[in-house]
């Protein structure tokens, strides 16, 4: 089976949130359309997969559409999958609508990110948004991440639950990385936002980074911190891809220095609708982290007694969180530490093959 050296990270089993039907059904309804009024969708040009990617691992389960502007990937008994871009980007706007695999999922993970990993081992750089499988009838999960020149140790990761159903139908997901600052996206909605400063110094990506997406086994601690396995009685496990959008300056890592143009190429990318946060998305981005993240770094004061230089303490969401980063109702007070893999082993398990 074909893999990809897998990066590292820590992994943390946190706080479960509620069932679908737990949460208010009013909430959702408010929220959702507090978020359809809140901005336009953006104003991107998708290009087709053979444009601008290829695939990375599991070649024969990442399924091409008809028509080559969109791609599934699988995740079966035998394998999982993935594709790449084609080229690295000093900077840009990586985005694409999503549709997860539906049904039981727990176990699955889809992962949509970017990296440098395999250019710059020890000292890559990394932005994740990753989807951590899901069981019938709970709200799905997902988290995001930020390593800068290798800073696995100084993990920054923030959980989240989605206000929909990620597998009827397509949403749009994306990563803005400047040199200035990141934001991540759920649709037109920020999520969240990274500025750099002077305090954080390498652990802001720097280095050219390509975009992966991949569907992978991590039932050792995804879902539940690893209580519900794969159930490749459900197999194959299906993420489809399309409106997939590369805007940035291509570059040459060993360079380690942006390609010709690349200032340009940045003043460009700045300007866009996706770089700056308006009025209505901030109002936006606040409400869906009050009512939706259920773990952040920032606020695990065990992990880090002093909150990393780019956190943002806001007290009225500070106290919605114990000192372990998850929110006061709740949850586990275990945690533990994964390397990050990616990939999964080239066998399964005859007992997790059969559950």
């Amino acid at each position: 089976m074909d893999r990809h050296p897998p990066p590292h990270s820590r992994r943390f089993s946190l706080y479960q949130p509620p069932s679908y039907f737990s949460l208010s059904l009013l909430s959702i309804f408010i929220f959702s359309c507090f978020l359809s009024t809140s901005d336009a969708a953006f104003d991107v040009t998708p290009i087709s997969f053979d444009e601008g990617y290829r695939p990375l691992f599991g070649d024969g389960n990442v399924v091409r559409s008809p028509a080559g502007d969109g791609v599934r990937i699988l995740l079966d008994r035998f394998t999982g999958s993935g594709f790449i871009s084609s080229d690295m980007y000093q900077h840009g706007f990586f985005s694409a609508k999503i549709k997860l695999p539906s049904d039981y999922t727990a176990g699955v993970v889809v992962a949509f990110y970017t990296s440098n990993g395999d250019v710059f081992e020890k000292t890559h750089d990394e932005l994740d948004i990753e989807f951590l499988g899901n069981i019938r009838g709970k709200p799905w999960r997902f988290q995001t991440n930020v390593y800068g020149n290798g800073s696995t140790s100084r993990g920054r990761e923030e959980r989240y639950t989605l206000w929909f159903d990620p597998t009827k139908e397509y949403h749009r997901y994306s990563i803005l990385w400047t040199a200035n600052k990141i934001i991540f996206y759920v649709d037109e909605v920020p999520i969240r936002e990274i500025v750099k400063s002077e305090a954080m110094g390498g652990d802001f990506p720097s280095k050219p980074m390509s975009l992966y997406a991949t569907i992978w086994d991590a039932s050792d601690w995804a879902t539940s911190g690893g209580r519900y396995k794969v159930n490749y009685k459900y197999a194959p496990f299906v993420a489809e891809f399309k409106d997939l959008v590369l805007e940035g300056c291509m570059a040459v890592p060993i360079r380690q220095l942006p390609a010709s143009g690349c200032h340009a190429k940045d003043a460009q990318l700045e300007a866009r609708d996706f770089a700056t946060i308006t009025s209505s998305q901030r109002r936006a981005m606040r409400r869906f982290r009050e009512r939706y993240m259920y773990y952040s770094y920032c606020y695990d004061t065990l992990r880090y007694p002093v909150p990393p230089p780019e956190c943002m303490i806001i007290p009225s969401e500070k106290a919605r969180f114990k000192d372990t980063g998850r929110l006061k109702f709740g949850g586990s007070h275990k945690r533990r530490s994964r390397r990050r893999e990616r990939i999964p082993a080239a066998s399964v398990s005859d007992n997790q093959a059969s559950m």
